[in-house]
């Protein structure tokens, strides 16, 4: 839960800086972002690149963190472009633009307040993708160093033991397995919270 916690933080942050100059400058900054730094990170699958970053440097909670943002920050950086490109054309920016606030003031006073909800939703859908990633890492001896507990490394210690003592195999799976679902239904719950299109239909 911890090392989940900083990597969607950690990536959260990357994306929102990211994603927000892509989509407010566009142009050959947006053309930089999206069409090389994004496909350069997404050519690599993220575990891989965590693998080799964490076999490089060495186990620990502060690797294994930085190794899992390499790659997790490019959906949220995708997601905030997107949003952004949008947002920047709307009426209440041009007014901010017009009275001469900052690029700066515009995107965190008036643009991301707007963006946020999709971003949120994401993060909350992203926290289950990071426990799963921790949960590979510490399973191939490459997460957190013991004595700190990991999910991985108790089903990496007791498959050895898998059909004389198999509790020690179900029920960290199980565990990780609920974690997962709930961040899927805590992001589910947030989207038709946050949607209001969903509260619209549902009569809320």
């Amino acid at each position: 839960m911890l090392v989940g916690s900083c990597v969607v933080a950690a990536s959260l942050g990357i994306g929102l800086i990211i994603g927000s100059i892509a989509g407010y400058y566009g142009g050959r900054v947006d053309r930089f972002v999206n069409v090389v730094l994004m496909n350069a990170f997404l050519s690599f699958p993220g575990i891989l690149i965590a693998i080799a970053f964490v076999a490089f440097r060495g186990p620990g909670v502060f690797n294994l963190v930085f190794a899992l943002s390499l790659g997790g920050w490019v959906g949220y950086a995708r997601l905030v472009r997107a949003q952004v490109l949008a947002a920047r054309e709307k009426e209440y920016v041009e007014a901010a633009r017009a009275l001469g606030a900052t690029d700066l003031r515009i995107l965190a006073r008036h643009i991301l307040p707007n963006i946020i909800q999709p971003v949120i939703v994401q993060a909350a859908i992203g926290m289950a993708g990071a426990i799963l990633a921790e949960a590979t890492m510490s399973f191939l001896g490459l997460g957190v160093p013991p004595p700190t507990a990991s999910w991985g490394s108790m089903l990496n210690d007791g498959r050895g033991h898998l059909f004389d003592a198999p509790h020690l195999v179900i029920f960290p799976a199980l565990a990780v397995m609920l974690a997962v679902l709930s961040f899927n239904f805590i992001g589910d719950a947030l989207r038709d919270l946050l949607d209001p299109r969903s509260r619209i239909e549902a009569g809320l």
